[in-house]
């Protein structure tokens, strides 16, 4: 299957807990994977981003997707 989204990464479902509408299914992912982010070159400026540098990704997104196969 071939999606746009880059923010995909490959995991084991660890739970599925179903509610009356929906579900809460946990996702254990391996390591190591990597995250690509586009930010503003003003950022990585204000960040002073390197290679090497330790740094905490935040995902802000409207929807998380599963997908099997």
């Amino acid at each position: 299957m071939k999606l746009s989204a880059r923010n995909a990464v490959v995991g084991d479902v660890a739970s599925v807990e179903e509610g009356a509408v929906a579900a809460l299914v946990k996702v254990e992912v391996k390591q190591p994977f990597i995250f690509t982010a586009m930010i503003t070159k003003d950022a990585v400026q204000d960040l002073s981003l390197k290679k090497g540098d330790r740094v905490r990704v935040i995902v802000k997104s409207t929807e998380v997707m599963i997908a099997k196969g």
